[in-house]
């Protein structure tokens, strides 16, 4: 059972937003747009041969963060001097962590567009708390207004698969309302989902084959629920407290991922209240196998994962772990 989630590791080593003094507000800005640039560069290329247009869109947004990095590099030699510290994103706790573009292609255009759009909205409430907490002039109106330039390019993100279409006010919000969804719900709730269904297979199957007894089957099934339930909750709500990224507050992250872990365990605990052991084990295979199926359908659904891979990943790796519980059990 992990304590931290998919993709994740412990970030206790970090500083909070408060703590950053002026100086290290522009670098880790600095640090963002020169990120941000290569990843606008990268998405481009991925898009490029089936959609030109949104990729020239691609590189006039990276040429505007390149243009935004210049802006706060005069502005730090003025006020600082020569010497940029290096802050990154990973060292400031309010960030999410993104994989590379290079581990999740192949990359659709709808893809591309929700993350890009995402990148603009947290890289516009960064810039905007940057601002509030600010006290030189300069310092203040520049972030400012870099923070309603990212405003504009989170409107230009959301209609990328529309090319050179304006949107509406309405529709924009909803598009935004759907992306913090997918943040605040979706993602925390997936990451529950798989620990719990996944984690709580090797010892629930091993139990069972080693007593041929339901009850404590089911016993060590629902300790297993509980306690990663637990510990994603806290996990969860530790990876990140929302303040930068929009994903909301993290109890309530945590409490959707405690609890969907915790429902991940049990739908192939639940079984074992029936006396019969292998009538039991029977219908906690089939929940297994159904479990295993919603997880695929919502990674391919939400999180852009093609459905073959995600397929491939999840239920190949639930079998390899219900296996393993099974030959344990009859050691």
């Amino acid at each position: 059972m992990r304590l931290f989630p998919p993709g994740s590791s412990p970030r206790f080593n970090v500083r909070t937003f408060k703590s950053l003094s002026e100086q290290e507000i522009l670098a880790l800005a600095i640090s963002l747009e020169e990120e941000h640039a290569r990843i606008f560069d990268d998405f481009a290329v991925a898009v490029a041969a089936d959609y030109p247009a949104t990729a020239e869109d691609l590189r006039h947004m990276r040429a505007e963060e390149d243009g935004h990095r210049h802006r706060l590099i005069e502005l730090h030699r003025e006020k600082f001097g020569e010497h940029i510290p290096l802050i990154r994103r990973q060292d400031v706790k309010g960030f999410v962590e993104r994989q590379p573009i290079w581990l999740i292609k192949p990359l659709g255009v709808d893809a591309v567009r929700r993350r890009v759009a995402e990148m603009e909205l947290e890289t516009q409430r960064f810039y905007a708390k940057a601002a509030q907490q600010a006290r030189d002039a300069g310092v203040r109106q520049l972030l400012g207004d870099l923070a309603e330039e990212e405003r504009k390019h989170q409107a230009l993100a959301s209609e990328l698969e529309n090319q050179r279409r304006e949107s509406g006010v309405e529709e924009s919000e909803e598009a935004t309302q759907r992306r913090l969804f997918v943040l605040q719900v979706v993602q925390p709730g997936l990451a529950g989902l798989m620990d719990g269904s996944v984690s709580t297979l090797a010892p629930l199957f091993a139990a069972a084959f080693a007593t041929h007894n339901t009850k404590e089957t089911f016993l060590v099934g629902l300790a297993a629920s509980i306690g990663a339930g637990i510990s994603m909750g806290f996990a969860e709500a530790l990876s990140d407290d929302g303040s930068l990224t929009g994903r909301g507050r993290p109890l309530a992250r945590g409490i959707v991922c405690g609890l969907m872990t915790g429902v991940g365990g049990l739908g192939h605990t639940l079984p074992y209240l029936i006396p019969h052991f292998y009538s039991a084990t029977y219908l906690a295979a089939a929940v297994v196998l159904v479990e295993l199926g919603i997880i695929s359908y919502i990674r391919h659904h939400y999180m852009d994962t093609p459905l073959t891979s995600a397929i491939f990943q999840v239920v190949v790796g639930g079998v390899l772990v219900f296996l393993a519980g099974i030959l344990i059990g009859n050691a």
